[in-house]
């Protein structure tokens, strides 16, 4: 896992216009990298089995998460509450007590729903978070939606979810286009405002070729790389106060190129994470990753990011 904190970063140089020989052998080239990424080393192997794995079992329990939204529309972990625990108690259940009652809201990617969150959802209630809900948005939105329309309708599930639990500030969580309604909210809306922190999980912040083979409503136009959408992302974000987590991989099947997925913005603080075997789908139950996530969300650090630390003072 590579780590790569950014504070200030110029975008990548662009590239001209090389002719369509040229780019048909980049083309080639990258995916010729991809199976070699994927199929060449037994950690590829790996990777792709759980990722099929993962997708066949998430499509089985599809269902079971719209149902949940009509039966709970607070989600399967709204009962779980440690915020309300005096706090001798909950020092006993959780390290950091201040950063364990900022709300942690996830937020699904494209025709998906809250199930891609369960295993996440469930290690951040064990670490001591307060309160952990998941939103479905519309799984036409990729259809007939709109990024926009849905980032405003994300910060009223904000306001509300503030004003239920009494805090401040939230977390945010989003798994693919989740990612990216979010980013807006945050850097468009003033959602940075209330968001302390921001994880992307396998997210198109400088689109997907992927897009242009979707149906050409609004939604998929907005995801591919250059659009207006994504433009508009790249304007000045002067003060935003929320802090970037954006995860992506090396193998990942959906963002083309993958590297798309990685976030760049002066204006933003952004540590950005590449992994190298972890398909789009199984990031959201990867082990390091959970656990990066809850370290980063827990305003903690991860033992390996300690023993670097005192080894830097010590030095």
């Amino acid at each position: 896992m590579d780590v790569t904190p950014v504070m200030s970063s110029a975008s990548e140089p662009a590239t001209g216009p090389t002719g369509s020989i040229a780019a048909m052998a980049q083309q080639a080239w990258g995916a010729l990298s991809y199976a070699a990424r994927t199929v060449g080393v037994p950690a590829g192997v790996r990777g792709l089995a759980v990722e099929l794995a993962y997708t066949a079992v998430h499509l089985s329990v599809y269902p079971l998460g719209l149902l949940d939204e009509a039966l709970r529309p607070g989600g399967v972990h709204a009962h779980h509450r440690t915020d309300t625990l005096p706090p001798g108690e909950r020092s006993l259940l959780v390290s950091d007590l201040d950063g364990s009652t900022i709300p942690v809201l996830l937020v699904h990617g494209i025709v998906d729903n809250r199930s891609i969150f369960h295993y996440l959802a469930r290690t951040l209630r064990r670490r001591g978070h307060g309160t952990v809900q998941a939103v479905n948005y519309s799984p036409l939105t990729a259809f007939t939606g709109d990024i926009r329309t849905a980032a405003r309708d994300l910060g009223d599930h904000v306001e509300r979810l503030c004003a239920v639990s009494g805090a401040d500030r939230v977390h945010i969580v989003g798994h693919s286009l989740g990612g990216l309604i979010s980013r807006y909210y945050v850097q468009r809306l003033g959602g940075d405002a209330r968001v302390d922190t921001l994880v992307t999980l396998g997210t198109p912040h400088r689109g997907s070729a992927i897009a242009h083979l979707l149906p050409p409503t609004l939604v998929p136009r907005q995801l591919q790389p250059g659009s207006d959408l994504l433009r508009e992302l790249e304007e000045p974000a002067p003060d935003c106060r929320t802090r970037f987590l954006a995860v992506w991989s090396a193998m990942d099947q959906l963002i083309i190129p993958q590297r798309n997925a990685r976030l760049k913005h002066p204006d933003l603080q952004v540590e950005n994470v590449r992994l190298d075997h972890v398909g789009h789908m199984a990031m959201t139950i990867d082990p390091q990753v959970v656990h990066l996530v809850a370290c980063r969300l827990g305003r903690t650090r991860s033992p390996r990011e300690r023993t670097t630390a005192v080894t830097a003072v010590a030095g």
